[in-house]
């Protein structure tokens, strides 16, 4: 039997986490072994905007530490990501290149959205019990030292994800020069959170039934509920949950730490994670609470084992990263009628030139979205679509891509109907490279040239094959009415098709009878 031994390694917060698995085709992921070393990047981070000398130090001794225990394992493969305690720091570009120098790992800075749907991919690793959980209404709860993500399920579906910048370290970090002024520290912390989960619930939950609530973040799976919840389902019941919270928020941090056996550093965190999670049960309304007690550890593990082909992966996540895209799209008003046509020849002409210009499956994925949101930005303004158009996908976070790929979205919603402008302009605004500026023309070739066959909102073409022959791409078009206007305008669209893959789009029409 092929095993295969993993290290992750997960820079935090609050802390640094080495967790090293084998995986199997047999026995799927198991976890051999966990360290975990005490350090509050956040700390720095989120009151000084960066990392100082002795943080530094520290992360790069415990990260020396860590290979030397991977090679004791003898890891084949490992991935390092960071959170948003290097994320937000000023300097995580020269402490990336300390800790390259120090130990020779490279350490990946996840965005929020990749972040979150590698913990999304984690619970979603325990397949029969999440799969069924989400077929009913279902809320993910996932709060770490910056930050709260609440991802709202339904029939399968993923409805919406969203992120609100207030996580129990921050919180904590936020209130500390209160601490000493109040006895009500609860109402507090409740009156700091209240505004954005009213405004979270307002826009998103509205008549939403929320009959299950999932909880992930170390604070919870790992201590808090260690004492009341069912050991074989770790489901907890509404009257256990609130029992337990009265208990948080009536001790002190040294009570806490004391009767819970945890760090005092630890403990002043659980009354923030408390009062986050009691907030949004209470405004949800759910009865059964399950934690699940996996971490952000084992979604690395989960997608390297899918990247090996170690696992059969029965969810389907890149549906879930549609179907947040179409729930955008939907919140802006789209034509939903115009994008079904759209992405239909989209996907057509796409296909046919996949293999000759070296695009994946990815690429695809990100045509259908940069499809689905082009035109948000008439929600906005009808005069400024596609400025207003990135301007909206940039301000919204995509569940499962990074922030590199939701910038090509956007680029392509912006160049969809104005010049795109050299590599050397483009490159000075934002963070494109060469790569990806090829990339978002092809992309935006096929999609100026899908909307064109669009032109006039009224889906006239019924059915589309796409044959590429040499330097001509045929597409035979099945209309059900007069194609004058289309055929009229499309005529610059297919120059610029031209212009970036050296092909010549030729209309096949055929008038349905």
């Amino acid at each position: 039997m092929q095993v295969s031994t993993f290290a992750a390694i997960d820079i935090g917060s609050y802390d640094v986490t080495l967790e090293i698995f084998e995986i199997s085709k047999k026995a799927g992921i198991k976890s051999i072994d966990t360290i975990r070393h005490r350090l509050e990047l956040g700390t720095d981070t989120y009151t000084h905007g960066k990392l100082g000398p002795k943080m530094e130090e520290e992360l790069c001794t415990v990260l020396k530490d860590f290979v030397r225990i991977m090679k004791g394992y003898r890891v084949e493969s490992y991935r390092a990501i960071a959170t948003s305690s290097l994320r937000e720091a000023e300097n995580s570009l020269f402490i990336l290149g300390k800790i390259r120098q120090a130990t020779g790992l490279t350490v990946e800075i996840l965005s929020n959205s990749e972040q979150r749907f590698l913990s999304y991919k984690a619970i979603a690793s325990i397949e029969s019990r999440f799969n069924k959980m989400i077929e009913k209404g279902t809320a993910v709860i996932d709060v770490d030292g910056g930050s709260i993500q609440i991802s709202l399920f339904d029939k399968d579906a993923l409805v919406t994800t969203q992120n609100i910048r207030m996580g129990n370290l921050r919180i904590r970090e936020r209130l500390l020069p209160l601490k000493n002024n109040t006895a009500n520290y609860e109402r507090l912390a409740e009156e700091l959170i209240r505004n954005e989960i009213l405004s979270f619930k307002r826009m998103y939950l509205k008549d939403r039934k929320i009959e299950n609530i999932m909880l992930i973040g170390d604070f919870i799976t790992d201590t808090v509920f260690r004492d009341t919840e069912d050991k074989a389902s770790r489901t907890i019941s509404r009257s256990d949950f609130d029992a337990w919270y009265q208990n948080i928020v009536e001790h002190s941090t040294m009570e806490l730490a004391v009767t819970m056996d945890v760090p005092v550093e630890y403990a002043s965190l659980l009354r923030p994670s408390a009062i986050i999670y009691h907030r949004l049960i209470e405004e949800m309304g759910a009865a059964m609470i399950w934690t699940p007690g996996i971490h952000l550890a084992r979604g690395l593990a989960y997608e390297y084992a899918e990247q090996k082909k170690l696992l059969k992966v029965k969810h389907d996540f890149e549906n879930d990263i549609i179907m947040a895209a179409k729930n955008i799209g939907k919140r802006y008003a789209v034509n939903r009628a115009h994008i079904q046509n759209m992405e239909m020849t989209a996907m057509a002409v796409f296909d046919a030139m996949k293999r000759v210009y070296g695009l994946g499956e990815r690429e695809r994925l990100l045509l259908r979205i940069a499809v689905m949101l082009h035109d948000v930005g008439k929600y906005i303004s009808m005069n400024f679509i596609a400025e207003s158009s990135y301007n909206i996908i940039m301000s919204n976070e995509i569940i499962g891509l990074s922030h590199a790929e939701r910038e090509t979205i956007a680029l392509i919603a912006r160049y969809n109907t104005r010049e795109m402008p050299p590599f050397e302009e483009l490159s000075q605004e934002t963070s494109i490279d060469t790569g990806r500026y090829l990339l978002v023309a092809e992309l935006t070739a096929i999609v100026r040239y899908a909307n064109s066959l669009d032109r006039s909102h009224m889906q006239k073409v019924q059915s589309i094959r796409a044959v590429l022959r040499e330097q001509e791409l045929r597409l035979y078009l099945e209309v059900n009415r007069d194609f004058t206007l289309e055929q009229g305008l499309i005529g610059e669209k297919a120059d610029f098709f031209y212009e970036v893959f050296s092909v010549r789009p030729v209309l096949k029409i055929k008038r349905q009878i």
